[in-house]
């Protein structure tokens, strides 16, 4: 038989003699001058979130794609199967995350040995997943050269270039993408100059998500692109504390940068944009616990997932989650001497009348230094400190040790659904 990839600048046609389970995914310019994705050729925009957890709740809510960002991913097992075959059964598409050494992590690209390793690894893992028909495309690598990095790397895309034409020697029913942090005319030129077989860019942004589109359009991109990772604004773009601290996104704020972020994505970019994959549905401990996970670590919803659901169908989900005020508490942000008695309130409504419970837990500030998404541990929870609490309001004693702290509220309905809050707070000072 013969499968045809229609890519953004040729169409190439492969011979092959063996059947594929394979669903082809290819990409073509409309006459409108518009890129669209085709999947077993209909039109396909993805409606993505980054992670592999909660898929019937991704489905439930509107998504129909999700990205992982290592091989290994495949290989976990997901309600009794193995990941794919459980997205396929949910009617889930994957974008399948090759991971790519970062020189900050120690991985040389002058190196011939390494380089030759990382090589026969894309190889093999494009070998092994190519004909699964989940697969979607290929996510060649994640922010390689350096989230904080706006220098030219061509070495870098050189050897992503060399990869990407490995991956096409062994698939040709997929797209191949490659994903960089921010939308630098640096990082854009760069791949434009290096890089050409490279079929879609992925850009991962927070607060400027949407302006994604224009700004690698005026550096010289003319080819589709996807907004890999969004969600709120970053730990690194938002106000601090006089100590430092970064102040975390209000829980209605959240929501909201998703809702827009998307909406804004479908109206203004639809020459180029081929979908998007929030971040992250899931949960997981970067700055804080909260900040950027759409779930608890106990699994339920956060309003972020309302938000996206209806941005994504146009309706609210069935059961919303609760709807929640700023914590009400006199060391919001501020300073406070140890082992002091005060009150707080997490003010809150449920939009299905839901009965609510609220936990408080006062928590330690992160002091890892981690940056483009490396793994942090969990900074300690003092138990202690929560002395009695009434419905809506606590009552907790200061930390006894000088520090910096975060209190945060959860709320939840009983039903899946949950919003949470937290402030930052300074112990200085002798215990009196």
């Amino acid at each position: 038989m013969t499968l045809t990839c229609t890519r953004a600048d040729q169409t190439v046609a492969v011979k092959t003699t063996a059947a594929t389970s394979a669903v082809e995914t290819t990409i073509v310019l409309n006459d409108d001058g518009h890129y669209t994705l085709m999947r077993d050729g209909k039109p396909y925009f993805i409606y993505g979130a980054g992670g592999s957890e909660h898929l019937d709740v991704l489905v439930e809510h509107g998504g129909n794609s999700i990205r992982t960002w290592g091989i290994e991913s495949l290989e976990q097992q997901v309600d009794g199967v193995a990941l794919l075959d459980r997205c396929e059964a949910l009617g889930i598409t994957v974008c399948v995350g090759l991971w790519i050494g970062h020189e900050r992590h120690g991985f040389n690209y002058r190196d011939p040995v390494q380089l030759d390793q990382q090589r026969e690894a894309v190889r093999q893992a494009v070998r092994k997943y190519k004909d699964h028909p989940a697969v979607l495309m290929w996510g060649l690598g994640n922010e390689m050269e350096g989230p904080d990095s706006n220098e030219p790397t061509p070495h870098i895309w050189k050897e992503l270039d060399q990869l990407a034409s490995i991956i096409r020697e062994e698939d040709q029913s997929h797209p191949i993408m490659t994903v960089i942090a921010g939308s630098s005319p640096v990082k854009v030129k760069g791949i434009l100059e290096d890089y050409s077989n490279v079929d879609i860019l992925g850009v991962n942004s927070y607060a400027a998500a949407s302006s994604v589109a224009s700004e690698i359009q005026a550096a010289g991109w003319k080819k589709p692109f996807v907004l890999t990772e969004f969600g709120p604004s970053g730990h690194w773009e938002v106000p601090t504390t006089s100590w430092g601290a970064a102040i975390e996104p209000k829980s209605r704020e959240k929501a909201a940068s998703y809702y827009v972020t998307q909406t804004m994505l479908i109206e203004d970019a639809k020459a180029i944009c081929l979908g998007s994959y929030c971040f992250v549905w899931g949960q997981k401990q970067e700055k804080t616990s909260t900040w950027y996970g759409m779930f608890l670590p106990t699994g339920e919803k956060l309003p972020q997932v309302d938000a996206i659901s209806r941005a994504w169908t146009g309706k609210w989900p069935t059961n919303r989650c609760p709807r929640v005020d700023p914590i009400q508490c006199e060391f919001v942000n501020a300073t406070v001497a140890p082992g002091v008695l005060v009150k707080a309130k997490l003010p809150a409504v449920d939009p299905n009348e839901d009965s609510m419970t609220w936990q408080w837990i006062v928590q330690a500030e992160s002091t890892a230094a981690s940056v483009g998404g490396d793994r942090e541990p969990v900074p300690p929870i003092f138990e202690e400190c929560i002395i009695g609490q009434d419905g809506d309001e606590v009552t907790l004693r200061t930390p006894a040790q000088p520090g910096n702290y975060r209190l945060f509220a959860i709320v939840r309905d009983g039903r899946g659904g949950a919003a949470a809050e937290n402030v930052c707070f300074q112990v200085t000072g002798v215990s009196k």
